[in-house]
């Protein structure tokens, strides 16, 4: 397949906009690319990919990530490799952040696409504020389909 047919979505996922620029079913080895604007305080629920690492590297702003028992904090040009199995969360600390992710096996990119809506334009999406208990099942039985385990809570 050539470049050419690569065609970038841009979508809201969570709080978050996303841009879709490398889907998994592309190449041979399920290689996907995203890139996401959040805004501060973002922060998904603790989780754990079972079959995919996940790689973060920071375009601008800082994060301060939960790997396992252990905190980091990461800015602008600084990556972190999160090996699956591996339990982690984030927290945006600076004003907003945007990020590259690349997973291995699809299935983070296929839960964005299961659970995203469609972005108008390139801003963030209102706020949806804390999850109702029936959003964050509905999250987490979406999640657990693409072999993401939602374990805690996101970070306060």
């Amino acid at each position: 397949m050539t470049d050419s047919a690569s065609t970038t979505e841009m979508v809201w996922f969570l709080d978050t906009l996303v841009w879709l620029h490398v889907g998994a079913d592309r190449g041979g080895d399920g290689i996907s690319l995203i890139e996401s604007l959040a805004p501060h305080g973002d922060s998904p629920p603790l989780h754990v990919h079972h079959r995919e690492d996940e790689l973060f590297y920071v375009l601008d702003g800082e994060f301060h990530f939960r790997v396992g028992e252990a905190d980091v904090r990461k800015r602008s040009g600084e990556a972190l490799l999160i090996p699956k199995g591996t339990p982690h969360t984030y927290r945006v600390t600076s004003e907003s952040g945007r990020w590259l992710v690349v997973t291995t096996a699809g299935d983070f990119e296929r839960l964005v696409r299961a659970t995203c809506r469609p972005a108008p334009s390139a801003v963030l999406p209102e706020p949806a504020g804390p999850p109702t208990p029936e959003r964050a099942e509905a999250l987490a039985s979406a999640a657990l389909a693409h072999q993401i385990e939602i374990v805690g809570p996101p970070m306060h």
